[in-house]
Formats: C-alpha cells, structure tokens, sequence
C-alpha cells in the first residue's frame, strides 16, 4: 500500500495537484504549457464534459469529431512535467481507494503543444518541428532509475563534443514514441533533437546581467551532430515528458511550434497563428 504522505489525495479523493479523479480524463491527452491555451484548443471541440483547474494546472476533457480528449496545462518546467506525468499514472494506473497498483496497467497516450526556438540557421519561423528525441541538460529524471531508457551512444558524443562540465548533471537523451511519431509526422513537420532546458535565460544561453558557466554552450548544441540527426530546438519541456512516459510505459510525443530562431536572432511576426495552426493540425492528426 502507498503510504498517504507518498501519493497525496484532496479531500474528495482527487489527486492533489491536478484536482482530477480517474473518470474525469481521457487516455488520449494534450499538454499545453500555459493555461489559457487549454481554451485555443476545446474551443474546437465538439463536447466538453468537464473542466477543472488548481494552481496552473487547468485540465478540460471533450470530444473532437467523437474522439475523447484531455487538455490539460502543465506550466513551465520539467519539475512541472514530474507532477503532472506521476499524478496523470496515478489515475489510471493505481486504485487510489486501495493504494495499491492496478495489475492490468494502462498506457496513455499524450502529445504536447508547445512553443520553441530554432537553434539551426536553416529552420524558419512558423515551421512545425516534432521531437525524434529529448536531450535532457536539466537533471531532474537523474532522481529516477533512466539508464534503460537512454540513447547512451548518443549521450557519450554529446558530452564529449560540448566538453559538458562535470559540475552539471550528466545529459540524457530518451527517444519519443515511435508510434506517436509516425501518427504525427507529414511533409509538413521538420524532425530533430530538443534539448530541454532547466530555466529559460541562462540554462538556455540567454546572457542578459549575469555570466554563463559556458557562454559557447549554444554554438556548441547547435553544432553537434550524431548520425545525420542534429539538435533542433532549446525549450523546457520534452525530455522530461519523454523520460518519464517511458518509465511509466506511456506514449509521448512532442510538437513544437517555431516561434523564434536563435541562431539567427529573428522573432515570428504572428506566433499566435503558428500556434492556431499547429492546434488544428494536431487535433486532426489524433482523429485520422
């Protein structure tokens, strides 16, 4: 049995962060990183049977063209995504009368919606960008047991390729899900590697008053090179939603939306459009 201090539950049973009970999601889901664009997308929705919020955490359940969805915002971070993901499991995957783990476990199936910038000179604004794979340069899935789920080959060039200090957690590099990734993809989608930061102005290279521990860190990202496959994009998100739906055995891919390009130091003059489109476009991938 999970002790109460462990897997903690509101008054009504619900989980704690996310305020959900088990009926009230889908095991197909989108996550947004903020809240009001939980609306950009059940506004296209058919139903909507129910919604909720606390703190960030805003989730909305409906049908689009009679397909059940969950939307649900996780907020900024991959110490946001660890709540998310772990309470999410929990619904479908633990009684939580009982407090004890299901013996028939259920696999979900989520896709993030998300913003991002290039780090490659050739990547326009406005593009859409899928995730192959998650470079985790943040730390927090070190606090689980990953090494089965990690592209250690890949791992091993990149540190050696950056010379990744040894003060800093150590990068890892999980895979999407390969069948997300082929339900996704079209001629329209640019494919690549995204590195999820742990903060958006140093952690990403960003140097506005204060001095970076690698200030060639993004020249270096954005050089690398494994096999044909080269990072894409900086964010804060995708490796954590990678590493822990894999840990869990769930489905997740991630779809970002190119709003800004690093590399060549230009903004997208309608990010909000790119968004809308991507949301249309993700919305019919899930009911093809």
């Amino acid at each position: 049995m999970i002790k109460e201090s462990e897997l903690i539950l509101n008054t009504d049973g619900s989980v704690y962060h996310l305020n959900l009970l088990p009926e009230n999601i889908a095991n197909d889901i989108i996550f947004v990183g903020d809240q009001d664009r939980v609306n950009s997308i059940t506004q296209h929705f058919d139903t909507i049977d129910f919604t909720t919020q606390k703190r960030e955490f805003k989730t909305t359940t409906g049908t689009f063209k009679g397909k059940r969805l969950s939307v649900i915002s996780t907020g900024i971070g991959p110490d946001n995504i660890d709540i998310v993901l772990n309470e999410l499991d929990a619904l479908v995957n633990i009684d939580l009368k009982t407090r004890t783990i299901k013996k028939t476990l259920t696999k979900l199936n989520i896709v993030r919606i998300g913003t991002s910038g290039a780090i490659q000179a050739n990547i326009p604004v406005g593009s859409f960008l899928m995730s192959t794979y998650g470079l985790d340069i943040n730390g927090m899935l070190h606090s689980y047991e990953s090494e089965k789920i990690c592209h250690q080959k890949m791992e091993q060039a990149f540190i050696a390729h950056t010379n990744w200090s040894t003060k800093k957690c150590e990068p890892l590099i999980i895979a999407n899900s390969k069948e997300l990734e082929v339900k996704f993809s079209s001629d329209r989608v640019i494919k690549g590697i995204t590195a999820t930061a742990g903060g958006f102005y140093g952690p990403q290279g960003r140097i506005l008053r204060l001095a970076i521990q690698d200030a060639n860190l993004n020249s270096k990202i954005d050089s690398f090179n494994f096999e044909g496959t080269k990072i894409t994009n900086l964010e804060m998100e995708t490796s954590a939603i990678y590493g822990l739906a894999k840990l869990l055995g769930h489905n997740a891919c991630s779809m970002n939306a190119i709003i800004a390009n690093r590399a060549k130091g230009t903004f997208c003059e309608n990010p909000k459009k790119v968004v809308a489109d991507l949301i249309t476009y993700t919305l019919n991938k899930f009911v093809a």
